[in-house]
């Protein structure tokens, strides 16, 4: 059984990877992959397990507002993103990739993330928390209603933006389903600065990579504080993006 999971991890593994996916997600992921891969489970089925279940976790976010609570809840979080970890290495492991499923699990990706930023900010409207400038908003302000509308606005907003960059017409690449793995060998960066930059980059989509580091917001009770954090580098990708489009389309 062990020598199956490692198997199923190497030939599943990515070339670029959050570190939290590396260490801790995809070794778990290997697993259910092994137990299911001799059954009729398709990759998309589990996709839509993955959603569900993340629905449930965000009702959980709302329905317990409490410390214990919150613990629960991104306890069951992180159950959706294994399964979301086992959907891609799935289909990798049996050959079933194929752009329609790329497209169907980067949709519920974006359900999720305006998910997760409408839940935990009716959470904090039920119990308060720190507000945006750092002073305390006590329960049932609206304030946090209000940010959180300017949250999912801003989250539904970058990922548009991100769908839109993408496109084959702008990118100038077609969309394909090739598996990068981290047996393939990529180019590093050879400059100081750049090698800079590349952490740098590296540290910024980690923060943002939810699953890596919202266990530790929960644990120390300030989902708060990562509602901002979240939103914030929404908010900062958004602009970015924006100016590169201004610049590029005030030109044509």
């Amino acid at each position: 059984m062990l020598e199956a999971v490692v198997r199923v991890y190497r030939q599943t593994r990515k070339r670029h990877d959050q570190i939290f996916n590396t260490y801790v997600m995809r070794p778990i992921a290997a697993g259910v992959v092994v137990a299911v891969a001799q059954t009729g489970v398709t990759p998309n089925q589990v996709t839509l397990l993955n959603l569900a279940v993340f629905g449930v976790a965000s009702a959980m976010l709302v329905g317990l507002p409490s410390w214990g609570g919150g613990l629960a809840a991104v306890a069951v979080l992180e159950v959706s993103y294994c399964l979301d970890c086992v959907d891609g290495m799935l289909a990798r492991y049996k050959g079933l990739a194929s752009k329609t499923g790329q497209l169907f699990d980067f949709f519920t990706d974006e359900l999720k993330a305006v998910l997760l930023v409408g839940s935990l900010a009716v959470r904090l409207w039920r119990c308060g928390g720190l507000g945006l400038g750092g002073q305390w908003w006590a329960a049932g302000d609206a304030r946090f209603l209000l940010g959180g509308i300017a949250g999912v606005a801003i989250v539904a907003s970058a990922l548009s933006l991100t769908n839109f960059v993408r496109r084959p017409e702008l990118s100038g690449r077609e969309t394909t389903v090739e598996a990068y793995y981290e047996t393939v060998v990529a180019p590093k960066p050879q400059s100081l600065p750049r090698r800079a930059l590349a952490l740098l980059a590296v540290f910024v989509r980690w923060l943002n990579h939810y699953p890596s580091h919202i266990w530790l917001w929960a644990v120390l009770g300030r989902m708060d504080a990562y509602l901002w954090l979240y939103v914030g580098l929404n908010a900062a990708y958004l602009a970015r993006g924006w100016f590169g489009l201004a610049l590029r389309f005030a030109r044509s």
